[in-house]
This record gives structure tokens, sequence and C-alpha cells, in this order.
């Protein structure tokens, strides 16, 4: 478990940066505001992690709708120009006299 959380915080944190930072911020004040008793700071943390959750929510929708408007780009023709290459046979040929 020690060698896991660190590989879903990386992957999370490459992945959307923004929003990461946004949660880990939010936690810690969340953290600090609960040990310390102050309930604001326990308040606007919670309030930030779920505002950081909610934009990486909304920012995966947004991508999903993009790719599925936007059109499939071919960048090779569908058949080649070039003439057919001949097929090579294996039977062995004679060499030159």
């Amino acid at each position: 478990m020690n060698a896991l959380l660190p590989r879903i915080l990386k992957a999370a944190y490459r992945k959307e940066p923004i929003s990461s930072f946004i949660v880990i911020v939010g936690s810690v004040d969340a953290v600090i505001g609960g040990v310390g008793e102050r309930w604001s700071l326990l308040s606007f943390g919670l309030m930030m992690v779920v505002l950081a959750v909610a934009l990486r929510w909304w920012q995966s929708q947004r991508r999903e709708t993009e790719l599925a408007d936007q059109p499939v780009t071919h960048y090779l023709p569908p058949s080649s120009s070039r003439p057919a290459l001949p097929i090579l046979s294996t039977a062995k040929r004679q060499p030159p006299r």
C-alpha cells in the first residue's frame, strides 16, 4: 500500500495539475482546521476539495464531448498512388552463364 499511494498521487497530479493542487491545499486546510478546532478553516478546506473535484469532473466531461465532436483525421490516402510491387517467387533461379 505504501508504494501504491505515491503512484496514484503522481498519476493524478500529472494528469490534472491545477485541480490536484487545489485538492492538496484544501485537504491541508481541512486537516489544520480540524486539528486546531478552527471550524471556518475546516469548512473552507472541505469547500475547496469539493470545488476541485467538481472542476476535475467538469473538465473530464468537456473533454469527452470535444473528442466526440472532432472528425477523424486521416493523414494517409485510402490507396497508394504507386503501382503495386511484383510478387516474388520462392523458386530458385538459374545463375547467368
